[in-house]
């Protein structure tokens, strides 16, 4: 089956000031969304996986290649995540089955040479729901200060018989971050910081 895109999204802010101080470096985020028919809607498949090898890589080479050119470079991107949104006639398993595959993720990855796993949501909506991409640094998932999330929705997706494919970005963390890592609360509750279920 082949992929149908009705339309690439792209979204973008710019925070200068936050919690009424202005930033020292001012932090973007950036997301690009691809509407795509959804191949599943409508009826119960029980195999999911032929379309997923058929999709994943076209989105995630599309997906990665335009969020990097928005970026200003894959260089340029600290924290990431992803997401997907169905339609009302879509299984919330058809969003995840979509961006929950190597086939899709690891081109994000290998662009912006990433350590960490892609933070995500999966949802179901109608056309103008809120889209939410989690974020977290690419390197280090204790890293408190990219812990972010960024939200935007498109006014005439998804359709019911579509998905919203996202990749976000952030070029930093947050302005003020000042609630710290993981790793000191873990060493105050006695936690080894390699193993923290260990006590």
């Amino acid at each position: 089956m082949t992929l149908e895109i009705r339309k690439i999204v792209s979204f973008e802010e710019e925070t200068l000031v936050e919690g009424f101080k202005a930033a020292d470096t001012p932090l973007r985020m950036f997301a690009v969304a691809a509407v795509i028919k959804n191949p599943w809607a409508g009826k119960y498949v029980e195999d999911l996986k032929p379309i997923v090898l058929e999709y994943g890589p076209q989105l995630g080479k599309l997906l990665t290649d335009r969020i990097c050119e928005l970026a200003g470079g894959a260089d340029k991107i600290e924290a990431f995540g992803k997401a997907a949104l169905v339609g009302l006639n879509g299984e919330i398993e058809h969003a995840s089955a979509l961006i929950h595959t190597l086939h899709f993720g690891n081109f994000y990855r290998e662009a912006v040479e990433a350590k960490s796993f892609l933070s995500f949501t999966n949802t179901r909506g109608p056309a103008n729901a809120s889209i939410s991409v989690p974020m977290m640094d690419k390197n280090d998932g204790g890293k408190r200060s990219h812990y972010l999330t960024l939200q935007f929705n498109i006014n005439d997706a998804p359709g019911a018989d579509e998905v919203v494919v996202v990749l976000g970005g952030a070029s930093g963390g947050r302005p003020h971050h000042r609630i710290g890592d993981r790793y000191q609360e873990l060493k105050e509750l006695g936690h080894d910081i390699e193993n923290p279920a260990a006590v």
